[in-house]
């Protein structure tokens, strides 16, 4: 799974810069994790860019926090192998990463990964090149 994740990888941010993006959520903004993951000692270096607040629900016990932890970083392939193993393993879920210009994202589950990048031609040109990774289903899922 990692040389799958990497050959990718290196294919769309071969000498360039990425953020690593992890996340976790909290029922309050700046509580505990609502459910424990390593994320925190997988991602260091992340800092907290962003928070997504649901509120819609009348009961505040229903409301979720999910806040987004960044990091630059040269792109190297095996650096961020970690955080990819665990989420290979289901212990970790809602990592990606991105260009600086957030142009192509990878966001990789345990399982596969999706990737989604600005023109449906290099989209095909991706898809092309690992044709025997796909699913067998005619979707390609």
């Amino acid at each position: 799974m990692l040389d799958r994740y990497n050959t990718i990888l290196d294919e769309l941010f071969a000498d360039t810069d990425v953020f690593v993006v992890t996340m976790d959520w909290s029922n309050t903004p700046t509580g505990p994790a609502g459910y424990p993951t390593p994320r925190q000692m997988l991602h260091p270096d992340g800092i907290r860019w962003w928070t997504e607040s649901q509120q819609d629900d009348p009961d505040p016990d229903f409301h979720t926090h999910t806040r987004l932890y960044i990091d630059r970083r040269k792109w190297e392939r095996g650096c961020v192998d970690e955080l990819l193993r665990a989420v290979a393993d289901d212990a970790l879920a809602e990592v990606f990463l991105t260009d600086t210009e957030l142009r192509c994202i990878h966001h990789p589950y345990d399982g596969g990964a999706d990737v989604i990048l600005a023109m449906p031609a290099e989209r095909d040109r991706v898809r092309d090149r690992h044709t025997n990774w796909l699913s067998s289903h005619p979707a390609g899922l």
